[in-house]
């Protein structure tokens, strides 16, 4: 291992970061729980029992089975059948894959834009800076599933209708991302208004670096503390987010079905007595969400100096 990366692995093992994610029992869990759920949605083709998306690999005849430890239960099928005899565990892992998926993405694309904005609006500052502070204070006064379902139904309507269901994970992707830009812009602005006055963005300016130099090479760095905090509690929004689109049906269709999706179609066998259908799918999100907000709320404590 080269001498550089020695150093770095020392000083992060040395560092108050570390000291604190290890003195944290419940941290440590959450930690261990998210990436089991990521590995194992990143490599459900291998992790999975079946794949609920070969036909050959289901039967009709299966339907319905309950859980392993109930009566007509086999231990073929851990966590039961589905109302078309997949197992519910692989489309647990399946489901979880396209949920991190428009999560991750929705969350990556929220904060470029963000960031863009925030560092144009705290830098410019005058008529730039009011303009687009008022959009995001219009914004911020629709709650954020009511601008992703408008940006959804918006493109929708534009798209072709044979190109719905190809195209549909992207179209969430987008609409989850302009629904959640304004926190990075307003938490950036505020941050580039602090380091634009500082001494080495003015020695910048005097030895007459560009503006865009300025902002990705010196500010942009000193901001982002912030901003990964505020990205890894929105990777939990997201995925809620999105299984909230996904329940009401306008999100991923049901031949790349998400937690959300599952959770939709188990519903309707819920009161039947197929209650595993809806519940274990909910409860894999339930335990992504809360395991991912309690790694969020240690790294914003961790990256505060005054709560430590």
């Amino acid at each position: 291992m080269p001498e550089y990366f020695k150093d770095f692995w020392r000083r992060f093992f040395d560092s108050d970061i570390w000291w604190s994610f290890k003195s944290s029992p419940l941290v440590v869990v959450a930690s261990i729980v998210t990436f089991i759920m990521i590995f194992s949605s990143v490599f459900a083709t291998y992790v999975a029992p079946f794949n609920p998306f070969d036909l050959a690999q289901f039967d009709l005849m299966d339907n319905l089975k309950p859980p392993v430890w109930m009566e007509d239960g086999t231990s073929k099928f851990l966590l039961g059948t589905d109302d078309q005899g997949r197992d519910v565990l692989s489309t647990i892992l399946y489901g979880s894959r396209v949920s991190l998926l428009v999560g991750f993405l929705s969350v990556i694309f929220a904060m470029i834009i963000g960031i863009v904005v925030g560092l144009v609006a705290g830098y410019s500052g005058g008529w730039v800076d009011a303009v687009l502070m008022r959009i995001a204070d219009v914004q911020l006064s629709f709650p954020a599933i009511l601008i992703a379902l408008l940006v959804d139904g918006i493109v929708r309507g534009i798209l072709p209708k044979g190109s719905h269901d190809e195209l549909a994970v992207y179209v969430l992707i987008v609409a989850i991302a302009l629904s959640f830009w304004v926190q990075y812009a307003r938490t950036v602005r505020s941050s580039t208004m602090v380091e634009r006055t500082k001494e080495y963005v003015q020695a910048a300016q005097v030895i007459g670096l560009p503006q865009p130099l300025i902002l990705l090479r010196h500010i942009l760095p000193n901001v982002m503390g912030p901003v990964l905090v505020i990205a890894t509690i929105q990777l939990a929004l997201a995925v809620i987010t999105e299984a909230t689109l996904s329940f009401l049906g306008v999100g991923v269709p049901p031949t790349s079905p998400s937690l959300g999706t599952l959770i939709r179609v188990g519903n309707d066998y819920l009161f039947s007595g197929e209650w595993w259908i809806t519940v274990f799918p909910g409860l894999a999100l339930v335990i992504l969400v809360l395991a991912v907000n309690i790694l969020g709320d240690w790294l914003r404590d961790a990256l505060n100096p005054k709560l430590r």
